[in-house]
């Protein structure tokens, strides 16, 4: 048997991403770049922040393939639809918060309107984001994209997800809008998980509570799963990467399961994953529904581990949501 020294040696060699810690963007770039190299349709447009958004690796390998638009969001959102128009397939990147913010009405009216071929990969999501504080900070673009028509909504939970996101969505025709973010994350999927759109991965199921969650609450949702069962309480845990389409044949079959459901996201309790799951089984199995996330309001600087906690999105607030919703 190897040492753990060598085993970490092996799991850096890979490039699926199996097993390790990373930033969800930093594997963005690495996946841009294979992808570049397999297929020349691929091209890539960033809005001066590639250094950020990790496009840069595409950029500096296939400079004739990729474009930078400057700080102009809304030219990024429409030349990436007039690309997908001759045959390209487009890659879009900036800030989650500038993407889904200052070219909203063009991703409505040219990219989802017309149902083109333009994946919307956003980095720097959510209140991880840190000390750039509340402007920076997409607290609503899983919102924003799951209310338009057409729209694909995907939120990888670690490295070894992203890089089957990012494979996939480029098969995948239609628009998608993927939220990444910038701080590095516990890898927790299994080596035998394969992603697809529209699909849960079921990690258990539980009797008394099922906690739904992506992005990086999924890992906090595993540490109270770990909590829970040691003070008696049978906590399943369901990682929901596509928030749009969801998946409501693995969410109906948690919900009868058990007495009580819990969701856990980095976004905002209002419109996103939590939303999703509660409209859903509001009118296909009502249960009681308890949702983590940021409540009615902007973030603030401060560390991710900092601003997990002052927001109350941590494993103990899981914990403790699952013990109130079961009235313990």
């Amino acid at each position: 048997m190897g040492s753990r020294d060598d085993k970490t040696a092996q799991a850096e060699q890979r490039d699926d991403f199996f097993g390790q810690d990373a930033a969800t963007r930093d594997v963005y770039g690495a996946a841009l770049l294979a992808l570049g190299k397999r297929n020349d349709k691929v091209v890539v447009l960033d809005a001066d922040l590639s250094g950020s958004t990790k496009t840069i690796k595409f950029g500096k390998a296939f400079p004739e393939r990729f474009f930078n638009m400057g700080i102009s969001e809304q030219d990024l959102v429409g030349t990436a639809g007039g690309l997908s128009l001759a045959d390209k397939i487009p890659f879009a990147s900036t800030f989650a918060i500038f993407e889904t913010g200052r070219a909203w009405d063009q991703i409505r009216q040219t990219i989802s309107y017309s149902n083109l071929n333009v994946k919307l990969v956003a980095t720097h999501g959510g209140i991880t984001v840190g000390e750039d504080g509340a402007s920076h900070q997409a607290l609503e673009d899983v919102a924003l994209m799951r209310v338009v028509p057409n729209m694909t909504v995907i939120v990888p939970c670690d490295g070894y997800e992203t890089k089957q996101v990012i494979d996939r969505i480029a098969d995948f025709v239609g628009p998608v809008y993927v939220k990444l973010g910038r701080a590095k994350v516990p890898a927790v999927m299994p080596e035998d998980y394969r992603f697809e759109i529209g699909k849960a991965h079921v990690f258990s199921k539980g009797k008394d509570a099922n906690i739904i969650a992506n992005g990086i609450m999924v890992s906090a949702a595993l540490d109270a799963r770990k909590a829970l069962s040691e003070s008696g309480i049978d906590a399943g845990v369901i990682s929901m990467p596509t928030v749009k389409p969801l998946d409501t044949g693995a969410l109906l079959d948690a919900a009868k399961s058990c007495r009580a459901i819990v969701t856990a996201e980095e976004h905002s309790v209002i419109g996103g994953l939590g939303g999703a799951v509660a409209e859903y089984l509001a009118e296909n199995w009502p249960i009681k529904v308890i949702r983590i996330g940021t409540k009615d309001t902007f973030g603030c600087s401060g560390s991710p581990k900092e601003l997990l906690k002052l927001f109350g999105l941590t494993a103990d607030n899981i914990v403790a949501a699952v013990r109130e919703a079961l009235g313990k």
